[in-house]
């Protein structure tokens, strides 16, 4: 189990992220825009270098659903591995079978 400071700053992160998504992508479209003058693009820049850090989806990371783990997680189901061998062993994953011999 990871630490729930962890989880909870990562959720901290996925609600900021959500907050201020519209924002970044007007700004971020600003710069990207040619046509605009060079001001103002850099004033976007600068605005957009102002946000917060944990507001951008890159800061925000997988981890699993049960057990918090950061690592070898997939995305298609949000479980690490671990989890998804004691499902499978369990029964509980429909399609899921693991092998022993």
């Amino acid at each position: 189990m990871a630490k729930k400071s962890s989880i909870e700053k990562n959720n901290r992160r996925k609600r900021l992220t959500k907050n201020a998504a519209p924002k970044r992508a007007k700004l971020k479209a600003i710069i990207a825009d040619k046509s605009k003058p060079m001001e103002e693009r850099f004033a976007a820049t600068l605005k957009l270098s102002e946000m917060p850090r944990n507001s951008s989806a890159t800061r925000i990371r997988n981890r699993c659903e049960i057990t918090g783990r950061a690592r070898s997680v997939y995305r298609k189901s949000k479980l690490s591995r671990i989890a998804i061998r004691d499902l499978g062993s369990r029964g509980l994953i429909p399609g899921l079978v693991k092998s022993s011999w």
